[in-house]
């Protein structure tokens, strides 16, 4: 069995691994993060190995209190990958998106593929036919663009999401919902547009928090897996194993 742990920007999220399925899943705050693990290694004692990726801030003193639990694999830059990072500067690379191609990889060998991780920030990843890992985008995700508007302007409110009823706002308030809402719909339409008349027989991904969300209202040719990093994590684990 494998513990991954994903240390995001909101989230700590847990899953035990038997060979490729996933048998439990939780998903918490950072602080809980040790106690978790110490009842995951009482419920689940043949748990192996464990990978942890940390876009946050981990307390060195949890780590090493972890490490004490299980074998640990931290995911950096100079982790064995399955594929040929050709990003230019590897270093700069979130790990989440190293996990995130890793499972494309997994599920989808020798196929183009455009990932976007639609969460605290949406992310776009490429990997082609080739196996080489070309870069992507960063752009703000839904609740950073909600709430840049009310930090950064003196009278518009922070607003809950909400699906607009028209693109077209009769009030501030419908006009926030639309322009955040459709804003993201209509970039995410866009950038697949553009690698499928860059690249042939393109597969896309959809995942992260908003992924139920956005996959609703995208057409239905777009993938949506919201377990496709946790299953990313479990494939680099079991591909350093070698």
């Amino acid at each position: 069995m494998n513990l991954v742990i994903d240390i995001g920007n909101t989230k700590t999220k847990l899953a035990v691994f038997q060979g490729n399925k996933i048998i439990f899943k939780s998903s918490g705050d950072l602080q809980l993060l040790l106690k978790d693990c110490i009842s995951l290694k009482a419920k689940f004692k043949t748990i192996d190995k464990t990978i942890i990726s940390s876009v946050g801030n981990l307390n060195e003193q949890i780590l090493v209190a972890i490490e004490k639990l299980f074998k640990v694999l931290i995911l950096d830059s100079n982790t064995k990958l399955p594929f040929q990072n050709n990003y230019k500067t590897p270093k700069t690379l979130g790990v989440d998106r190293l996990a995130l191609v890793s499972a494309s990889v997994k599920q989808y060998p020798k196929r183009n593929v455009l990932i976007i991780d639609a969460g605290t920030c949406i992310t776009y990843d490429f990997i082609n036919a080739e196996n080489r890992y070309l870069g992507g985008a960063i752009s703000p995700g839904i609740r950073l663009r909600y709430r840049s508007l009310n930090n950064l302007t003196a009278n518009l409110p922070l607003l809950d999401t909400k699906v607009p009823e028209n693109i077209i706002g009769n009030s501030s308030i419908e006009s926030i919902h639309s322009g955040v809402i459709n804003g993201v719909l209509m970039e995410i339409k866009g950038a697949v547009q553009q690698y499928e008349n860059k690249f042939e027989d393109l597969t896309v991904i959809l995942t992260g928090g908003d992924a139920d969300f956005l996959s609703k209202r995208l057409k239905s040719s777009i993938f949506a897996n919201s377990n496709f990093l946790l299953e990313g994590l479990n494939f680099i684990l079991e591909f350093n194993k070698k």
